[in-house]
């Protein structure tokens, strides 16, 4: 998968399950939340094996802080893949 298609992940926000998921062959990756005030706990950040080593994790955890950026959120990351993401990515460290 070139890097174009990492960018073209069709990423959809089911509030009802509160995560952000998307489907890739019949496999989904997701990563999920919980709302606390103000804030938004990022707690699990699920890739199917499947799905490894496409980015489909980094894609999941961007657009989920791109979200809470919009939002005016706090981000607390339970999850140790989004704490990763957003140490390589210095400009997300201002919604912890």
């Amino acid at each position: 998968m070139s890097n174009n298609d990492k960018q073209n992940l069709d990423i959809v926000h089911n509030e009802q399950a509160k995560r952000f998921e998307t489907s890739i062959d019949g496999h989904t990756g997701y990563i999920s939340y919980q709302e606390r005030g103000d804030q938004l706990v990022y707690d699990h950040t699920i890739v199917p094996q499947e799905l490894g080593g496409r980015g489909v994790g980094s894609a999941l955890v961007k657009h989920a802080l791109n979200y809470a950026q919009d939002k005016n959120k706090k981000v607390v990351p339970q999850c140790s893949f989004v704490a990763s993401y957003i140490d390589k990515h210095p400009e997300y460290k201002g919604l912890l």
